[in-house]
């Protein structure tokens, strides 16, 4: 997603071989970028009716409580909307900040990002826990990443991951494991890998490019063993969603050619070789989609592709704009994923401006958001917080263009949140723009979009509410992982107070014992509801 490719400027973006707005993330650090047919729901691309579809057509970023269908809701105040962060670990752009730190250091660095994303109102994070074949986690199946000690391989002394999430949820924040499936090592040197690593172990499985050594994703051995890898930290840790990002095959290097002759002549079939390439991808990640689901049906799997599917030049039923082309590129068929069904979200990158010709937000976010429109995938928008305050762009030295993006959002209801690249900015808040984000689109809390598909079910209502001056307090319910609490100042509420999030003051995570509290303004009356992992909602009950 991100890996520090260099920022290209506009100019430069338009005589690229693939006419590419080629402006790169998540991986790019400060300074830098990366940057089939619509078929009705419960179709396949070839018009079939595909029964996992069929059972997903419902608009989860639609999805509200009863009430909200009787009630006129303010889209100021949306009472679900994802609001994440990309945490990457990859060259240590975001954490741990450098390599050798102790295991205190690396704990305070993450305590301090989660608080400084909870403070924006921020609801999950997207941890890169595997950039290259490796581990921010212990694994038997692969090394201990370079990014914790310097040196692959090398025992950091305790297992990150079990940390990284129990903060998140500390916070009331969902934690996907971000995984990139097919980047085997920064090093094309296959001999400077630890001993037990994959690469080292099954060199048939390497494709060597631009200096980068990839798993070559025609090989049914490499899809397994990615598969297995996924898995096992889903049976493993409490995590709540699988995410890949946008590098699959890799993003095209001036004359570099991927060498998969040979996988191509065993398992091509009388395939074109591109539409092989995208056959590869497209069942990588449905057998990833089963296995998460199989293994977890509460787990979410989404992938963040570059944002651009296709032009019009290329497909009529493209995007009007003119950059690289996803589909032809790097072999990403993202409208193949949401027609079938085998992601649960995409967060495409979006990281380019309002009115920036060859890739111009206004154009496709409004694409995406149809892609999506009643397939029962989930659509967030990755949000280029990275480049807010470069100068490869104007619009990004203007404060107030990244907070147009979500103005502009509020117009299409399949658009259920955003996700901003990366983690770093939460503490230099360039151009003030995240106190701008809070101000005018994170005024109050929001609780995770429902996905039908996860299954849950709300937990009983709370009871026993009490106001005592500026104490609230309540017994809790069996199977609540969080509450939801609402405050109305006129001290009536109705049938429609809970409808949107006008009147939502705090969603608190529960905590042992049976009495739950939470200091509050005091005033008016207040409603308590209990809510699931999912974030199914039960009735409120109220002071």
């Amino acid at each position: 997603m991100r890996n520090g490719r260099p920022l290209l400027a506009a100019t430069a973006l338009a005589v690229l071989t693939t006419g590419a707005a080629y402006t790169f993330g998540p991986e790019a650090p400060p300074g830098r970028a990366r940057t089939a047919e619509r078929a009705p729901a419960g179709t396949g691309a070839d018009g079939t009716a595909d029964a996992k579809g069929a059972a997903r057509a419902t608009d989860g970023a639609t999805t509200t409580a009863s009430a909200s269908a009787r009630c006129d809701v303010d889209p100021r105040y949306p009472k679900r909307q994802l609001r994440g962060i990309w945490i990457a670990t990859v060259k240590n752009i975001d954490w741990p900040s450098r390599t050798g730190l102790s295991v205190a250091r690396q704990q305070a660095e993450y305590v301090r990002i989660l608080d400084n994303a909870a403070k924006r109102r921020f609801n999950a994070v997207f941890v890169q826990i595997r950039p290259a074949s490796d581990a921010l986690y212990r694994s038997s199946l692969e090394p201990w990443s370079q990014y914790l000690t310097g040196t692959a391989g090398k025992d950091p002394g305790w297992d990150p991951l079990p940390f990284l999430i129990a903060e998140a949820h500390r916070r009331g924040m969902e934690f996907h494991a971000w995984f990139n499936p097919y980047r085997a090592s920064y090093d094309g040197n296959l001999a400077a890998l630890p001993a037990g690593h994959p690469a080292r172990r099954h060199p048939g499985w390497i494709v060597k490019y631009n200096g980068l050594a990839y798993y070559n994703p025609g090989l049914p051995s490499v899809r397994e063993h990615v598969t297995k890898v996924v898995t096992d930290v889903v049976t493993r840790y409490d995590v709540d969603g699988v995410h890949f990002d946008d590098y699959f095959y890799p993003y095209p290097a001036a004359g570099a050619t991927f060498d998969d002759r040979a996988a191509f002549a065993k398992y091509g079939k009388g395939k074109k070789l591109a539409a092989w390439r995208r056959s590869n991808v497209n069942t990588l990640i449905a057998q990833v989609d089963e296995a998460v689901h199989a293994t977890r049906n509460s787990v979410k799997f989404g992938i963040s592709p570059f944002g651009i599917w296709r032009n019009k030049a290329q497909d009529p039923t493209g995007s009007a704009t003119g950059g690289m082309s996803a589909y032809d590129s790097i072999y990403a068929d993202a409208r193949h994923w949401i027609r079938k069904g085998t992601v649960d979200y995409v967060i495409p990158q979006l990281y380019w401006p309002r009115a920036f010709a060859i890739a111009d937000y206004d154009v496709l976010m409004p694409w995406w958001a149809n892609e999506v429109k009643g397939t029962g995938v989930q659509l967030y928008i990755g949000q280029a917080l990275y480049r807010v305050g470069t100068t490869d762009t104007p619009a990004w030295t203007r404060p107030g263009e990244l907070p147009s993006h979500l103005a502009r959002n509020r117009a299409y209801p399949q658009v259920s949140g955003d996700v901003y690249f990366s983690a770093k900015q939460l503490s230099t808040n360039p151009l003030g723009v995240l106190d701008r984000l809070v101000k005018n689109h994170y005024s109050r809390p929001a609780l995770l979009p429902l996905m039908k598909d996860r299954g849950g079910q709300a937990p009983p209502r709370p009871s026993d509410v009490r106001l005592q001056g500026t104490s609230l307090g309540w017994k809790g319910s069996a199977g609540a992982r969080s509450y939801a609490v609402y405050r109305i100042a006129s001290g009536k509420p109705g049938e429609c107070a809970t409808a949107d999030a006008r009147n939502l003051i705090a969603v608190v995570p529960a905590a042992a014992g049976e009495r739950q509290t939470l200091t509050v303004p005091g005033g008016g009356s207040y409603l308590v509801t209990s809510l699931d992992r999912l974030q199914n909602e039960s009735e409120p009950s109220g002071t």
